[in-house]
């Protein structure tokens, strides 16, 4: 009788785990609905304003896990473009489990902060995977393909509208840095992210955004 009620315990334990595991994960991928940037995928990468002023905001994100490739460029626009089309032949079937993804918002670029003039950085582009694939995604099958984990981070964030180019990302990235330091914030800056939540066929109310991650307390003064 002892015995069977330790069983009995134990898996109730580990379906309970595991359904908060589903629920946790479904928590920071979530419906697209509750966000205003993402009109065109199911799934969204969700957020919680800590807050925000004229010149940027700082949002908190939940560890969440995407796959991710890299690409070795002079510029963010060719490596964008052929890192895109090898993670979109994974999420279309180009797995071990042959199984569609669905497209998730945001795409992420990783940029390196420390570039040489004239030398070639390392992209690494990333998509989101959906809440369905959090826990066990499929296993790739492009060696040049891989998963990655973002962890629970604040982020000093700007947006703005138009294409995600070198040329747009840089000079909003170089706005953000200026507004930064002017308020003396800490962050890192060994690298940022371009973040891009609109397909090429969308052409009007784009939304893009320079991700810097937030080191000790952010600092969102009213007005900077």
């Amino acid at each position: 009788m002892t015995l069977t009620v330790c069983v009995y315990f134990r898996v109730y334990f580990s379906g309970l785990v595991g359904l908060l595991l589903i629920l946790t994960a479904e928590a920071r991928v979530g419906n697209s609905s509750e966000s205003r940037f993402c009109t065109e995928s199911k799934e969204c990468l969700l957020y919680d304003l800590v807050c925000k002023n004229d010149d940027y905001e700082v949002r908190h994100y939940d560890s969440v896990k995407w796959v991710s490739t890299d690409e070795e460029c002079y510029f963010m626009d060719k490596a964008t473009y052929t890192a895109f089309r090898r993670l979109f032949k994974y999420i279309t079937g180009s797995n071990k489990a042959g199984v569609n993804i669905d497209m998730t918002a945001p795409v992420t670029v990783k940029i390196e902060e420390k570039k040489k003039m004239w030398a070639s950085s390392v992209f690494t582009i990333s998509f989101l995977l959906p809440s369905d694939h959090q826990m066990t995604p499929p296993q790739p099958i492009d060696d040049k393909v891989y998963f990655t984990e973002t962890p629970d981070m604040n982020v000093y964030v700007r947006s703005y509208g138009g294409w995600m180019m070198s040329l747009t990302s840089g000079v909003n990235s170089m706005l953000l840095k200026r507004q930064l330091d002017k308020v003396q914030a800490t962050y890192n800056k060994d690298y940022h992210y371009a973040v891009g939540y609109d397909s090429p066929m969308k052409i009007l109310n784009r939304h893009n955004e320079v991700w810097y991650m937030v080191e000790g307390e952010p600092v969102c003064p009213t007005s900077s």
